[in-house]
């Protein structure tokens, strides 16, 4: 393996989903310059794969190690980006997290569908989301089947919690790789004069240091209906209102968690989105003043 810090990992299990997965990873591996490596995950009963005997159904072992061959041989000479497989035994969303952290991934990039037939379907449900939460790799979930190349509009939902500071820097980063513009949404669901001021304040502030860091940017306040729509529903009624390409959560920003471990707006936004999402989990906690001046 080599020592490419742009290593993008993309959990396979051949299914339509996770090809068009591999198909936005190779265009993130084209901006980054990465390397991409296909990870298919054997379950053996949640132990982790690390005491598993490698010669366990062969069968099934030798038509992934083919499948696998196949999408390399199809695939790695498009663009010269680099690719490469891994075949690992143990609950799937322990062992996505543990190789991605190894291999010091960059991105984990995994479609919310799986495959049918013979090699049955593994990265789908409540695995997509445990990855997403255990992983300190940030994960680009896809779900939707039609993808533009590019990423035009990003769409940032911000509140008023201390990781906005972070998920604007992270945005930041992610705009200026794909010269993109950043569109930034809050939900309100109150009327609350201090809140309502609170929050137009702080999005004039998110909006200048995104416009003096050289990134295009939009601001909005989007009044919700208690009772209505979720908070998820309308994150992405509004990405589907500007044609947003990507949208970038953090996900333990909110107080409720689930018992799937992602905060449900944030889980909300994974299941439903046909957009691309980003999720970043929030860095261990550090004086974040220095990154934007509120």
């Amino acid at each position: 393996m080599s020592n490419n810090p742009n290593k993008i990992v993309v959990p396979v299990d051949f299914g339509d989903q996770s090809h068009i997965a591999l198909e936005q990873a190779l265009h993130v591996a084209k901006v980054i310059n990465g390397e991409i490596t296909l990870l298919y995950v054997i379950e053996t009963g949640g132990l982790l794969g690390r005491f598993a005997n490698p010669l366990q159904d062969e069968g099934l072992k030798k038509e992934i190690n083919s499948k696998m061959e196949e999408l390399i041989t199809s695939i790695d000479k498009k663009d010269g980006i680099k690719m490469e497989s891994v075949i690992a035994y143990g609950s799937v969303y322990d062992k996505i997290a543990e190789i991605a952290e190894m291999l010091n991934a960059r991105f984990i990039v995994m479609g919310t569908n799986g495959g049918k037939g013979k090699i049955r379907r593994r990265f789908i449900g409540s695995n997509a989301l445990r990855v997403v939460r255990e992983s300190k790799v940030p994960v680009i979930t896809i779900k939707g089947k039609a993808h533009r190349e590019g990423c035009k509009n990003i769409v940032l939902p911000l509140d008023l919690t201390k990781e906005t500071r972070e998920k604007v820097a992270k945005a930041i980063e992610f705009a200026k790789l794909y010269n993109s513009d950043i569109r930034i949404a809050s939900v309100l669901f109150t009327t609350d004069e201090f809140i309502v001021n609170r929050l137009t304040r702080q999005l004039s502030q998110v909006k200048s240091f995104v416009e003096k860091a050289g990134v295009r940017c939009t601001a909005e306040i989007i009044k919700g209906i208690k009772g209505e729509e979720s908070l998820g529903q309308i994150i992405i009624d509004y990405t589907n209102k500007v044609e947003g390409d990507l949208i970038m959560i953090m996900t333990q920003q909110e107080q409720d968690i689930t018992d799937l471990f992602v905060g449900s707006a944030a889980q909300d936004i994974i299941n439903r989105s046909d957009v691309p999402v980003l999720s970043i989990v929030p860095s261990p906690k550090k004086n974040l003043a220095e990154f934007l001046p509120y």
